[in-house]
């Protein structure tokens, strides 16, 4: 398999993360953003904490978190936020016709 098809397949696996989450916890990213306009940086730092806890080696006490995953969520995040800043650029462009 090829590095497009690759990079094609994680961000399949993002979206129907993305969208298994939404439907779970609602559209918590974007309420939390709301409120507090930079929340970027803190869900980003959380994760990043997290890999870097993971990336150390030290014996994890919780074993359902893996570097992928984390990776995963950090992306989804950066998405998540570029989304939130399209929508804010352009409402209109993203109402229901």
């Amino acid at each position: 398999m090829d590095k497009v098809q690759i990079h094609r397949n994680i961000c399949n696996k993002l979206n129907e993360t993305y969208a298994n989450k939404n439907h779970d916890y609602g559209d918590s990213f974007s309420e939390l953003r709301k409120r507090f306009p930079n929340a970027i940086l803190v869900r980003l730092f959380d994760k990043y904490m997290r890999l870097e806890s993971l990336l150390s080696g030290k014996n994890q006490k919780v074993i359902d978190e893996s570097i992928y995953d984390t990776l995963l969520d950090m992306a989804n995040y950066c998405i998540m936020e570029l989304v939130e800043m399209e929508i804010e650029t352009d409402p209109n462009k993203w109402r229901a016709v």
